[in-house]
C-alpha cells in the first residue's frame, strides 16, 4: 500500500510539473528572444540619436564615443554619417542575430547586431532553472508521499492486525484513534464487534461451565439406575427404578431449561440497534430466486426507515425460518410486511395457502410438530432466536396464516399515527 501511494503521488506531482514546468520553460526561452530584441533595437534607436545630437553640436564622432553604447553587450555596431563616414565597433557576428537599422532624418544609418548564440545560453539558464525548481517539486511531492503513506498505512496494518487477532480468539482489543475519521469509524466498529463476541464467548463458557457442573449429578445418577435396571431380573425393581430414573430425566430437563434460560438472557445483552430494512431486503433477495423457480412471489410492504434491537445475524435467521415454511408449506404471494405498534417492531410475514390446520395451531412452535414432512425443528428455532433477543413470534392468523415477529423498537422507530395496533395473543 505503502509503495502505491508513493507511486501514485509521484505520478500526479510530475503530470502538474510537466503541465506547468513545459509551459513555462518555453514561455521563458520566448521572454528571453524577445528580450534581446527589444533591447537591440532600443540600443539602435538611442545610438542614432546620440550621433544626431553630435552632429548638431559640431562635435566629432568617433569609434570610442560608439563604444560607450555597446561595450559589454556583444554588440556589434556600424554607423554611417551623412558624410559617407563610416565607423564599426565590436565583433562582426557570425551566423543568426538579432538586429535593428534606424534611419535618421538627417541622414544618419545605424546598425546594431547582437549574435543569438548570446541569447541562447540565456534562454538554457532558464530551462534549467525552471527544470531545477521541477526536480525540487517532486522531491517534496515524494517526501509528502512517503509521510502520508506511513501515517495511511500505520493504521490499516494496527487494523489488519487486530482483525487477526479477533479471528484466531482474541476478542479483547483495544484502538488508539489515528486521527482520520474513516479508519477511526472502522475500529470503533471493530471494537465493538470484539465486545460483542467477547460477550457471546463468555456466555458461551459460562454455559458450558455450568452444564458441565449441573449435569454431572443428574447423569450419574440416571447412569446409576440404568445399571441397575440392567443387572436385575425383578420386575418390580425395574419398574422401580424406572421411576426413579424418569424422575431424574425431568429434573435433567429442568436443569437443561434453566440453562438455556441463561443462555438467552446472555444473548440478549449482545442485542445492537439495525435497519430492519437492510435485513428484510437482504432475504427478499436471496428467496426471490427460489419463489420464482416455484412460479411464487416475494414482495416487502408496510412501514420503511425502522429500526430493533436484536442480535446481528438473529433478525436474518427468524426470516429465512418464515419464508421458507411459506415457500414449503403455504401458496401464493407471500409477504413481508413492517409496522409498529406499543413501542415495538412488527414483522409480518404471511401467505395465501391453505393456513396452519386447526390441530397443529396450539402446538405449532413446538419441537417434532410439523404439517407435512419436515423435521418441526424450523419454527421452534425461530422462536427461540427471537425471544433470545427479547422478542417474541407468534402466529396471529392460522388462515390464511399470518406470522408476526414482535421486536423491540430502536430510538430512530416511531409509532404509526393512524391505523390499529395489534398485540401478540398470549400464551
Amino acid at each position: 500500500m505503502r509503495r502505491r501511494l508513493v507511486e501514485s503521488t509521484l505520478a500526479v506531482a510530475v503530470v502538474a510539473v510537466v503541465l506547468l514546468g513545459v509551459p513555462l520553460a518555453a514561455a521563458g526561452a520566448i521572454l528571453q528572444r524577445e528580450s534581446a530584441r527589444a533591447a537591440v533595437s532600443t540600443a539602435a534607436r538611442t545610438l542614432s540619436r546620440a550621433v544626431e545630437r553630435r552632429i548638431a553640436e559640431n562635435l566629432q564622432v568617433s569609434d570610442r564615443f560608439i563604444a560607450d553604447y555597446v561595450t559589454g553587450k556583444d554588440y556589434h555596431a556600424v554607423v554611417v554619417l551623412p558624410g559617407g563616414q563610416r565607423f564599426e565597433v565590436g565583433t562582426t557576428p557570425t551566423g543568426q542575430t538579432f538586429s535593428d537599422q534606424v534611419q535618421t532624418p538627417a541622414g544618419v544609418s545605424v546598425l546594431v547586431e547582437q549574435p543569438r548564440s548570446v541569447v541562447s545560453g540565456d534562454v538554457v539558464r532558464v530551462i534549467l532553472l525552471v527544470a531545477t525548481v521541477a526536480v525540487v517539486a517532486v522531491g517534496a511531492a515524494v517526501g509528502v508521499g512517503v509521510l502520508q503513506a506511513r501515517r495511511l498505512s500505520a493504521p490499516l496494518l494496527e487494523l489488519s492486525e487486530a482483525a487477526r487477532r479477533l479471528g484466531s480468539g482474541e476478542a479483547r482489543l483495544a484502538f488508539e484513534r489515528s486521527g482520520l475519521d474513516e479508519l477511526d469509524r472502522v475500529a470503533e466498529v471493530l471494537a465493538g464487534s470484539a465486545e460483542r463476541i467477547a460477550g457471546i464467548l463468555a456466555a458461551e463458557r459460562q454455559f458450558a461451565s455450568d452444564a458441565s457442573h449441573q449435569l454431572r449429578t443428574p447423569l450419574t445418577a440416571l447412569s446409576m439406575r440404568l445399571e441397575e435396571i440392567a443387572d436385575t431380573d425383578d420386575l418390580e425393581v425395574v419398574r422401580d427404578e424406572t421411576r426413579i430414573a424418569q424422575v431424574q430425566v425431568e429434573r435433567l430437563a429442568s436443569v437443561v431449561d434453566d440453562l438455556l434460560s441463561r443462555a438467552r438472557r446472555s444473548r440478549a445483552a449482545t442485542a445492537v440497534e439495525i435497519d430492519v430494512d437492510d435485513v428484510l431486503t437482504q432475504q427478499v433477495a436471496e428467496w426471490r430466486p427460489a419463489m420464482a423457480a416455484a412460479a411464487r412471489e416475494l414482495v416487502l410492504a408496510g412501514e420503511r426507515g425502522l429500526r430493533a434491537v436484536v442480535t446481528p445475524g438473529g433478525l436474518g435467521q427468524v426470516i429465512s425460518v418464515l419464508v421458507e415454511n411459506s415457500l414449503v408449506h403455504g401458496a401464493g404471494r407471500v409477504t413481508l410486511r413492517t409496522r409498529t405498534s406499543g413501542g415495538r417492531v412488527v414483522i409480518e410475514v404471511g401467505d395465501q395457502g391453505r393456513g396452519v390446520p386447526e390441530d397443529l395451531v396450539p402446538t405449532v412452535f413446538e419441537r417434532s410438530v410439523s404439517g407435512g414432512t419436515g423435521t418441526g425443528l424450523g419454527l421452534s428455532l425461530a422462536r427461540d432466536l427471537a425471544e433470545a433477543d427479547g422478542g417474541r413470534l407468534e402466529l396471529v392468523r392460522a388462515r390464511p396464516p399470518l406470522f408476526a415477529l414482535f421486536l423491540t423498537a430502536g430510538d430512530d422507530s416511531s409509532e404509526p399515527s393512524g391505523g390499529a395496533a395489534m398485540t401478540p395473543p398470549q400464551r
